[in-house]
């Protein structure tokens, strides 16, 4: 018989192996779960870089423009035709316009003109006023396009009308002469083939309705057509001093007014020009500045309403977020209290203190001074308590900590830990502000700065 112990089966076991990716990868994750989890349980600080700049204010604005704006009338019924280009320059006696009462000077005119063709200099002037106007043409002011056909068909009018008025006896002797009347400018001015009710309108006048364009109704006079006794049938702007009123609040107008002059950049051709300045306050409290310029008139006559930006200086310094701006409350002190401490330059006051037996004793307190004034330092409270007596150095005179104020700053990050340090704005809107750089307690240029002030503390240590 076989021996049993020979037929035990004995389990096999299988010898640790330990791959080392494995290790490597288990590793990597736990110290990546870790982070993770320190990322999100720390409380996140977020730094800014201060650097110079500027804050521009948003100063465009659509003004409605004022010229001495004389209408001429026609005498008497009749079809019109012009002789004159809008935008140009006319003299006493000079011929604008024709008034024929039977309407045949027009077809005269085409058959006088068919096939001719017009001169070299007659299509440069052409040529340069479409080009102007393609160089000068922006989406936002489409209504320019009729402007330019009507002030093309004016050069055209003109080119074309002036070879009959060179020969005045063919019209006589055409049997015309007796039905068609020359109408000549009665005073030096600008031509302008339009109305708009606005001629007359003062400062004094001014309403916010005034600037609804919505309501804005412009005539423009047309040649060829048939006009009545009485109708305008062009108007001369006679004085190259105009305005343009703009509607403001209070502490705009003020800040204009202050200013007397102020330079205007007028939108549609990037041109500007010095305005002097006055306002005026209606009876419902609107404010209006109005803007006089002694040139540029030609070049907007046939606009009424016009887009403007005030160029007005900037405010230069340290441009840093509002949100980094925080208030802190100091303790104001006589500047003949504070001292240096032992063998260091190191700024601080002594404090009265006293032992188990009443023993009066001063101890020097390091503090920091955050700002002053002519006879005051404002010094930190974190250690000095309200009510607590500070010594005059060299001296039995004391004070009591009791006199408070608060100074804007922000929190510098500059050594690892928040510093407050004291700001002086000079200008801010909704997110920035412009601060005063090189200031003794304040800040300077590549300063770190926390761009959330209610994220930390006085002190608070930063980690990066």
């Amino acid at each position: 018989m076989e021996n049993s112990r020979d037929n035990k089966i004995v389990k096999y076991r299988k010898p640790l192996n330990i791959n080392i990716g494995v290790v490597i990868f288990a590793v990597i994750f736990i110290y990546t779960v870790i982070c993770v989890f320190m990322y999100f349980s720390q409380k996140q600080i977020e730094g800014h870089q201060v650097k110079m700049g500027s804050l521009s204010s948003n100063n465009i604005y659509k003004g409605i423009a004022l010229r001495d704006e004389e209408i001429v009338n026609a005498t008497q019924a009749g079809y019109v035709n012009y002789y004159a280009r809008e935008g140009e320059r006319v003299g006493v006696g000079n011929l604008v316009y024709t008034l024929d009462e039977s309407g045949r000077l027009a077809d005269y005119m085409d058959a006088e003109t068919s096939g001719g063709a017009l001169s070299g200099s007659d299509l440069a002037e052409l040529k340069t006023e479409i080009l102007g106007f393609v160089n000068n043409f922006d989406t936002r002011y489409f209504s320019s396009v009729y402007d330019f056909k009507y002030g093309v068909k004016g050069t055209v009018l003109k080119l074309a009308n002036a070879s009959i008025l060179e020969n005045i006896q063919k019209i006589n002797s055409s049997g015309l002469s007796e039905l068609v009347s020359f109408c000549n400018a009665p005073a030096t001015g600008i031509l302008i083939y339009s109305v708009d009710g606005y001629e007359e309108l003062t400062l004094e006048q001014f309403t916010s309705a005034l600037f609804d364009t919505q309501t804005y109704e412009k005539t423009q006079l047309i040649t060829n057509e048939l006009v009545e006794a009485g109708d305008p049938v062009y108007k001369l702007s006679t004085n190259e001093d105009w305005s343009i009123v703009i509607q403001t609040d209070q502490e705009k107008a003020e800040e204009l007014l202050k200013a007397e002059f102020v330079k205007v950049k007028f939108l549609k051709n990037q041109d500007t020009s010095w305005g002097e300045v006055s306002t005026y306050t209606n009876p419902e409290g609107e404010i209006f500045v109005k803007l006089t310029f002694t040139n540029s008139m030609v070049s907007f006559c046939t606009d009424r309403f016009i887009d403007i930006e005030l160029i007005l200086e900037d405010e230069t310094g340290l441009k840093i977020p509002n949100s980094s701006i925080v208030q802190k409350e100091f303790f104001i002190i006589p500047k003949e209290y504070v001292t240096k401490g032992g063998n260091s330059d190191t700024d601080g006051v002594l404090r009265e203190t006293y032992a188990e037996d009443g023993t009066a004793s001063a101890e020097f307190v390091e503090t920091t001074i955050y700002n002053e004034t002519e006879t005051e330092y404002y010094i930190d409270d974190m250690i000095l308590r309200t009510g607590e007596y500070i010594i005059k150095p060299e001296s039995t005179e004391k004070y009591a900590l009791s006199k408070r104020g608060s100074l804007t700053g922000v929190y510098n990050i500059n050594k690892g830990y928040a510093d407050f340090k004291q700001i002086n704005v000079l200008y801010d809107n909704e997110e920035y502000s412009i601060v005063k750089s090189n200031t003794q307690y304040g800040l300077s240029v590549y300063d770190y700065i926390v761009l959330d002030a209610s994220t930390v503390v006085d002190d608070e240590l930063i980690y990066n």
